[in-house]
């Protein structure tokens, strides 16, 4: 769950520092109260594109910081563990992203440094930013499982079937390789055969 942003010198905005609590959070307001801003500062923390234009007038670079408290389980530490990025039990996650007014970005996760790739992988399984046609994601097949899954409390099964899955894959491979040395073996040996007989 997204615990903390903190926005310095995006577009408008010189300094803010929003925490949130538990639960559902939603962005209100007029039209040009500020609300895609916060959406874009969120974005580039979490990968998306770095546009120079985001950096307030004047200053030297944009920086965006979001901290997020995440269950033990949670997909996005299991990506963090597969790029050797460990996470202390119960420390937050912190993303950082700077970005400098000629363009150039610096990434983070938790003060160590990281690709911009790895940042929208992440992204992808911290945060659902919803806008009022995102109800047609509901029509693409590839989220459902994944849905079905969450809804149903079955990650923790979902993850021994994936392994087991590979296990026995693995030992098909295995046993096609044997098949295959045995049938050289054979073609060896009758040539051997062969040979002797004349």
């Amino acid at each position: 769950m997204l615990s903390a942003l903190s926005i310095r010198d995006v577009v408008l905005i010189e300094a803010i520092d929003l925490d949130f609590i538990d639960g559902l959070g939603v962005l209100t307001g007029e039209t040009g109260a500020g609300k895609s801003i916060l959406l874009d500062a969120l974005g580039l923390a979490l990968g998306a594109r770095a546009d120079a234009g985001l950096v307030r007038a004047g200053a030297a670079q944009a920086q965006v910081s979001a901290s997020f408290d995440l269950p033990a389980d949670h997909p996005a530490l299991a990506l963090l563990a597969e790029s050797e990025l460990a996470i202390e039990a119960g420390e937050p996650l912190v993303i950082r992203r700077l970005l400098r007014a000629d363009g150039g970005s610096r990434a983070h996760v938790n003060d160590q440094p990281v690709s911009v790739g790895l940042l929208r992988e992440l992204g992808e399984r911290l945060v659902e930013i919803h806008g009022q046609h995102d109800d047609r994601g509901l029509l693409n097949p590839r989220g459902h499982r994944a849905l079905l899954d969450a809804y149903a409390g079955a990650n923790p099964l979902r993850a021994e079937v994936a392994a087991a899955w590979e296990r026995w894959q693995a030992a098909i491979a295995a046993h096609d390789a044997l098949v295959a040395e045995l049938e050289v073996a054979a073609r060896i040996a009758s040539g051997w055969s062969m040979r002797l007989a004349n």
